[in-house]
């Protein structure tokens, strides 16, 4: 596993190989998890994302203007459920100094909200919970992956990744850009065809188990001195 990870990795920085270490592919799955999570969130929750912020501002936008199809309430619950677990990330990353060790623990935060979504959902009708829930592991994602700034893998915003697939030359950075556009589709495509035909909680529990399977991942690795923590 750790030599197919090795070469996955090389194969997304092949310009400056070791120097982000098993990151590379790890930040891919997760990408995956964001199209699986966001998949149950818009298709099973109001209509509303716990990944992408920019459409819950749009989608606030439009609820207040009368579309009775979105709802203000879980537009405003996903955001700052979002900011909380963003906010609680950066205040947990200047006491982890081993920047591996940092991504193992918030991912494992986030896979433990993961599944009291789960949870929840199979044992009550408690939608706004699982959007609170859901968009607080979200944001414990989105502040690992900004302190580690690996390029082209953010994870959940695409705008920037398609921009630069579309106005950059042809190089290693184009395929870590539709590696990533991919990942979110098949992430998306997966858990809408779970959502849509066999629930919440079958579409939560792949991810759950992609999210332990990175945070273990990255906690018995220890061969990223390269890394640092922003």
């Amino acid at each position: 596993m750790n030599s197919l990870l090795d070469r996955a990795a090389a194969r997304l920085f092949p310009e400056t190989a070791g120097h982000h270490g098993v990151l590379p592919p790890l930040l891919v799955l997760l990408t995956f998890v964001t199209g699986l999570v966001d998949a149950v969130s818009y298709l099973g929750l109001d209509r509303v994302f716990v990944a992408n912020m920019t459409g819950n501002v749009v989608f606030l936008g439009f609820a207040l203007a009368g579309d009775v199809q979105l709802s203000a309430t879980a537009s405003l619950l996903a955001g700052g459920a979002f900011v909380v677990g963003a906010w609680t990330g950066g205040r947990i990353a200047p006491r982890v100094t081993e920047p591996l060790r940092l991504f193992a623990l918030l991912v494992a935060g986030h896979a433990v909200l993961v599944a009291a979504a789960l949870v929840l959902d199979l044992a009550a009708d408690a939608r706004h919970v699982l959007i609170v829930l859901l968009a607080l592991g979200m944001g414990l994602q989105n502040a690992v992956v900004g302190k580690l700034a690996v390029p082209d893998l953010t994870t959940t915003v695409l705008t920037r990744t398609l921009t630069g697939l579309a106005s950059d030359r042809l190089g290693p950075a184009s395929v870590r850009r539709f590696v990533s556009v991919a990942a979110m589709f098949a992430g998306a495509l997966a858990g809408g065809l779970l959502q849509l035909h066999h629930g919440t909680s079958a579409a939560l529990a792949p991810a759950i188990l992609l999210l332990a399977a990175v945070a273990l991942t990255a906690y018995l690795r220890r061969d990223a001195a390269e890394l640092r923590v922003r």
